[in-house]
């Protein structure tokens, strides 16, 4: 059976919460620049319509799903996360606060790159981050490769260096050292089913 789901629409001929896409689409059908968005529980949409079509714009639905969990992840903390188009591809990384979603760290992007490498880099970016501001809080991957990596203390890559990666392989290299140093913290794997897509997320699935 069907998931039930719940429709937001923050301009079109009606706004507000719908029960089905029917009752949505009869509202924006045909309306220019109409603003609506789809969420899996009507507490998520009754929340997405307070806040506004910007606070959602381009980002994924489950956003902020770990606000109505039962067992919520750990804060202060920050969470962390990697794109990259193509396999190798252009690799961004960045780091943010959980709860407020501010950002910590952005960096990129670096050619012939792969999601678990930067996954990787970001995890120690934010592990520098907290060293250097004297922060004891957890940092949230949804990545395991990049977590096993991490407590390794070695980013277990498979890929070729090539000319156009140098760059990636220099930054890989010190984030090796710095596990070396940098003070142990909690890197915790971010439970996307339970709280949505991870508040680092580029939200470009």
């Amino acid at each position: 059976m069907p998931r039930q789901k719940y429709y937001v629409v923050w301009k079109g001929r009606r706004t507000g919460v719908f029960h089905s896409w029917a009752e949505c689409e009869a509202a924006i059908s045909g309306y220019r620049g109409a603003q609506f968005k789809a969420f899996d529980s009507r507490v998520e949409a009754e929340r997405a319509l307070a806040r506004g079509y910007e606070a959602h714009k381009g980002k994924p639905a489950s956003l902020q799903r770990w606000l109505f969990a039962a067992a919520r992840p750990l804060l202060p903390s920050i969470a962390v996360d990697a794109a990259c188009a193509g396999s190798p591809g252009r690799l961004e990384f960045q780091g943010v606060e959980t709860e407020s979603g501010k950002p910590v760290f952005k960096e990129g992007p670096f050619d012939d790159g792969t999601n678990n490498v930067g996954e990787f880099l970001a995890i120690v970016e934010a592990l520098r981050w907290l060293d250097e501001h004297r922060r004891a809080w957890p940092v949230y991957s949804d990545s395991e490769n990049a977590i096993g990596w991490v407590k390794a203390g070695r980013c277990n890559t498979r890929l070729k260096r090539l000319p156009s990666n140098r760059k990636l392989f220099e930054l890989i290299a010190e984030a090796e050292e710095s596990l070396r140093s940098v003070g142990k913290r909690q890197v915790l794997k971010w439970d996307t089913k339970a709280w949505g897509e991870i508040p680092a997320d580029f939200g470009r699935k």
